[in-house]
């Protein structure tokens, strides 16, 4: 089975991750590597038309890693994480699709 895409971890993504305790920062980065060979909303999931999210259920907590795309380089696909949040509430807070879209134009602007 191939790779998907490959997923680098921006600063404040690996930042979130070191604040988990283990068993939950291994989890999640099981379901990263998950997704990046199948094909599951409930691992990965489309915000809106620049933000996706990784997705993970531990302990009756919703983890969530936001993320965008670049296919720019012309070698690969890079999926880049954002940040994280542990949600609250069923509803994704926009302010948090509102912060991974300002880090992905930051990320885009420098790459120019």
């Amino acid at each position: 089975m191939d790779e998907k895409f490959s997923v680098e971890l921006l600063p404040e993504a690996v930042e979130f991750l070191e604040i988990l305790d283990d068993k939950t920062r291994e989890k999640i980065y099981y379901n990263i590597k998950k997704s990046q060979y199948i094909t599951d909303n409930e691992l990965f999931k489309k915000l809106n038309d620049n933000i996706w999210e990784f997705r993970t259920l531990y302990k009756s907590k919703a983890y969530r890693l936001f993320a965008f795309w670049d296919k720019t380089d012309g070698f690969g696909t890079i999926v880049l994480a954002t940040h994280g949040i542990i949600k609250k509430i069923n509803k994704t807070p926009p302010k948090e699709i509102e912060k991974a879209e300002s880090i992905r134009k930051q990320y885009l602007n420098q790459k120019k």
